[in-house]
């Protein structure tokens, strides 16, 4: 990769004016022309997986595999268009569009009830219109449940059983059911083709409109956030139930963000079953991503080398899978290639926290870049612990302000004053990593935060944009910054 900077931001906060109160899709190019206007090269944004309906984090999906129809933008949905669109809303669906629209924050439950409703009408209308007829745009979907099968159908399958049973997880499913013992498993699949075949709509839809935004997007790049572990209630887990274990959860030990530790609550992988199959779970996470993404960022690399578990036995302490060091190195660099092996994309890791040194050895045998977060690169062992120069960062490095878990900026000592924030970035731009990215919020000096880690409350996760994207090209504001900004990443030869 050649010097560039880019943007990093959720796609939840890039909402327009025509988005139902959330960033969707279609919202990704609009924003990426902004971009390319400030000289960015790249967007990065957080995981866009399938979140269980009452979740926020995307660090919690439901599936590796699947994309959120919360992002669908209904008024490109040509079955919604075909019911009359927005015209055939009625009174209350009006006030609750205008609702989720003016909100300052994400309001992921009501977003997904107004969009669940509306994309059912449409499918029943698919049905009708193309489905029965025959339609080129029916034989588009055929080939695309053909050629996604093999994420596809476990997915599906798994989504409409949970509909089924109100939404409880699949743990509570009667038996032989939740063992996912395959008779039943069959009968189910012909019991519940049709909810099935609407769950492959919805992820129809959010391919087309998925691939359409990149391509908009274009030369834009777009990087993704392969997340270290999902929910445990995902189709995944339920279809391999001997490749993870229940009698614990992963997280973190007690470091800077946490004095006693995160427990995130998604159960561990058993490494020595997953090896048995060649790992065939992460490489189809690593086909997936290849396909959807420009690149990707590795979450919590420390994680593959060797994992924190917590068992739920109180009396049981805490302890890393694999235990001794050089399995702990088998296993990571084992799994890095394997991530990596869906090909093409750039792939680089988040190595914060509490790293071992053997980690950062790994990293180097494997030419991996990792992650520098300005205000933590120093010179740990020095008199008043200076910063390190961001030039000498080495190349193969991602050098950044901040991530989606700490404050930005604005928040800190560092960057209290207009001028002292554009020192940094200036300081950034300069570093020797072949890749810098900027928290949105830090190129216009916002102090709003994305998430505050090991904390459970209503504000997490529902970070929006202050003026709708679409209109960015047009504010004075925002076009200054762009130039700006552009200016600036010129001057750093990137």
């Amino acid at each position: 990769m050649s010097r560039q900077s880019g943007i990093s931001v959720p796609l939840f906060s890039l909402a327009s004016q025509g988005s139902w109160g959330i960033g969707e899709f279609a919202d990704l190019p609009q924003f990426a022309r902004w971009a390319l206007e400030a000289g960015q090269a790249v967007l990065q944004i957080l995981p866009i997986n399938e979140m269980p309906p009452a979740e926020r984090s995307p660090y919690s999906a439901m599936t590796a595999m699947a994309l959120d129809p919360l992002y669908l933008s209904l008024p490109d949905v040509p079955d919604f268009g075909g019911l009359g669109g927005l015209t055939a809303f009625d009174a209350a669906d009006q006030a609750a569009l205008a609702a989720l629209q003016q909100s300052d924050r994400v309001q992921y439950v009501a977003v997904r009830a107004l969009k669940d409703k509306w994309l059912r009408r449409s499918w029943d209308r698919f049905l009708r219109m193309e489905v029965a007829r025959g339609t080129q745009r029916s034989a588009r979907f055929d080939r695309f449940c053909a050629d996604e099968a093999w994420w596809l159908d476990d997915y599906a399958l798994f989504r409409a059983l949970h509909a089924l049973h109100d939404e409880q997880q699949w743990q509570d499913w009667p038996e032989p059911l939740s063992r996912c013992e395959p008779k039943v498993v069959a009968q189910a699949r012909a019991a519940l083709h049709v909810e099935a075949t609407y769950r492959k709509y919805l992820q129809w839809l959010a391919a087309e409109q998925w691939d359409e935004a990149k391509r908009l997007a274009w030369p834009t790049r777009i990087l993704g956030d392969l997340p270290f572990m999902i929910s445990a209630d995902s189709p995944d887990v339920w279809t391999r139930q001997a490749e993870f274990r229940f009698d614990a959860t992963i997280g973190v030990p007690p470091d800077a963000f946490s004095e006693t530790g995160q427990d995130w609550g998604l159960p561990p992988w058993r490494h020595e079953v997953m090896a048995a199959n060649d790992f065939a779970w992460m490489r189809r996470r690593a086909r997936r991503y290849a396909a959807l993404f420009d690149g990707f960022r590795i979450d919590h690399l420390v994680g593959l080398y060797r994992t924190y578990i917590r068992p739920i036995d109180p009396d049981v302490p805490a302890f890393f899978e694999p235990a001794d060091e050089p399995a702990q190195i088998a296993l990571g660099e084992t799994l890095v290639e394997v991530l990596r092996s869906g090909g093409g994309p750039y792939v680089f890791a988040e190595d914060l926290g509490v790293i071992p040194p053997f980690v950062r050895d790994s990293m180097e045998r494997l030419s991996l870049p990792g992650l520098k977060v300005l205000r933590w690169e120093r010179q740990w062992d020095l008199p008043g612990e200076p910063l390190i120069d961001p030039r000498e960062f080495p190349e193969l490095s991602v050098a950044t302000t901040g991530t989606h878990d700490i404050e930005p900026l604005a928040a800190t000592p560092e960057g209290e004053t207009e001028a002292d924030r554009e020192a940094v970035l200036a300081v950034l731009l300069s570093a020797g990593s072949e890749l810098t990215l900027i928290p949105l919020q830090d190129v216009f000096g916002w102090a709003a935060r994305i998430n505050t880690p090991a904390v459970v409350d209503e504000v997490n996760w529902t970070w929006r944009l202050p003026w709708p994207v679409d209109t960015w090209l047009d504010r004075e504001d925002t076009v200054a910054r762009a130039d700006w900004l552009k200016a600036l990443t010129r001057a750093a030869d990137r």
